[in-house]
């Protein structure tokens, strides 16, 4: 079964203080995204990839691609204004049966991740790996708070798969706040996500702490 895979590198770095996007930052010798790319090329040569980024920086992607001598096929799509607008955008080029979308910022997912998400779609149309949390949790009242069940909660990854022509159909909807990500996109079709193991390592980097923890890992 033939997929696509869109990964989402529209951020401009506010949280991490930069001028140079997130995206773009490098980890052990690379630039974040290019780490990205690597991993799923690696996973199936074979797999459709589409990046969006925002156009303005299309050249510079272009150039890094040239310093790092990297030919990985890919297409590139303008990202929009929120990450809902940066999918819609790149849907109308994807010639996969299933769909995968992958933060960009998210270079350490493991190839066993990527496979439980994709084997999940045997059986399911959405499929969103997740972690258990760790830390006790409290809910916010007005004026106080309360301990709330941690067992009752997911830690939400990416990639978030889906069967190709119920996620174009979900994205002929109207963005609303309410849509964080994929699947919750797809749920307004009352599709509920089939929930695969993590890896841990697999975080989103947007602060410099995060930075910090990933050139870890690597290390």
């Amino acid at each position: 079964m033939k997929g696509s895979v869109i990964i989402t590198a529209g951020g401009i770095g506010k949280r991490m203080g930069s001028e140079l996007p997130k995206q773009f930052l490098s980890i052990h010798g690379k630039p974040i995204l290019l780490h990205t790319l690597e991993t799923f090329h690696s996973f199936d040569s074979s797999l459709q990839i589409l990046i969006t980024l925002p156009s303005d920086w299309f050249s510079y992607w272009k150039e890094l691609l040239e310093t790092f001598h990297c030919q990985i096929p890919h297409e590139l799509v303008s990202g929009g204004q929120e990450r809902f607008h940066s999918i819609q955008q790149a849907l109308p080029f994807c010639t996969g049966e299933f769909i995968a979308v992958h933060d960009g910022v998210r270079p350490l997912v493991s190839q066993d991740t990527i496979r439980r998400c994709f084997e999940g779609l045997k059986t399911s149309k959405s499929v969103v790996p997740v972690l258990d949390v760790k830390d006790s949790l409290r809910l916010l009242n007005t004026d106080s708070s309360e301990v709330v069940n941690r067992n009752l909660y997911k830690l939400v990854h990416t990639p978030q798969c889906f069967d190709a022509e119920t996620l174009k159909k979900a994205y002929e909807s109207p963005f609303h706040p309410s849509m964080t990500d994929d699947a919750s996109v797809v749920e307004q079709l009352g599709i509920a996500p089939l929930l695969v193991e993590s890896n841990e390592e697999n975080i989103k980097i947007t602060t410099q702490t995060d930075l910090i923890i990933a050139t870890a890992f690597y290390s």
